[in-house]
């Protein structure tokens, strides 16, 4: 059975409340990625999420513990949460480099797709910070040195420009509004599928052994609306890309 590691997708919010002459604060939990495992365990593949605040902690630190996926989805989590382990962050000890090791997994068979998202590709105020990383090295995208958020409030439909590719091949050329999206570039030895606006939205690539796939915007709410995730193209879309990921198609 295809298995995805999925990293990132969750947020904790806190919020003050004034009334008067008093306040309190109150905090809640968020996860974004239910759409996209819904769609993928249907489709029988087995998912596995490690929520933005156990990455630093959890995410795997050695080849052997990446290869137990066949895939891993980066969506909305910055470089630094990879990075960081707390062992190096709190206790000044050495640790694995997880970006470096992450790349070298992609270079010798592994797949990994990058979703966007303000702490994804470069992210608001450039704080996801892959730009110049090995990620970077291995995906099929340039990424800006600066904040690289496209906000589309109006809605930009996606448009198919490669249909040949097996991801999206009989889909539709038209896809439903999106409403935002990380602006990169594509390298030459990269493969376009489709666009937002006048960039890059579905990109893949060869890396070594390996496959990988940007999606310029997000899997789920807020910039990826109801009316996307509901198409019965979603479902295609996203299973097919990680097959193709994982070598199936």
């Amino acid at each position: 059975m295809t298995r995805v590691l999925v990293a990132g997708e969750s947020w904790m919010s806190v919020s003050t409340h004034y009334k008067g002459f008093d306040e309190f604060t109150t905090t809640t939990y968020h996860t974004g990625f239910e759409p996209l495992r819904d769609v993928l365990v249907a489709d029988g593949i087995e998912v596995d999420h490690l929520p933005a605040h156990d990455v630093p902690k959890l995410f795997p630190g050695t080849f052997e513990e990446l290869a137990a996926y066949d895939v891993v989805v980066l969506s909305d989590i910055g470089a630094n949460s990879i990075l960081l382990h707390p062992d190096t962050w709190l206790h000044s000890r050495k640790s694995a480099n997880r970006l470096d090791l992450l790349a070298s997994w992609v270079e010798q068979g592994g797949g990994l797709a990058m979703a966007g998202g303000y702490l994804s590709f470069q992210g608001i105020e450039a704080k996801a910070a892959f730009r110049g990383t090995p990620v970077e090295r291995v995906l099929p995208a340039r990424i800006s040195p600066y904040d690289d958020r496209v906000e589309a409030p109006q809605g930009l439909p996606g448009v198919v420009v490669d249909p040949a590719h097996p991801i999206v091949d009989g889909l539709p050329s038209d896809w439903p509004d999106l409403l935002g999206y990380n602006r990169f570039e594509v390298p030459e030895d990269a493969r376009l599928l489709a666009t937002v606006g006048a960039d890059p939205l579905l990109a893949v690539r060869q890396a070594g052994a390996g496959r990988t796939l940007a999606w310029a915007s997000d899997i789920a709410p807020h910039w990826c609306p109801e009316e996307f995730v509901t198409w019965d193209g979603y479902r295609t879309l996203f299973t097919r890309a990680v097959r193709w990921l994982a070598k199936e198609i």
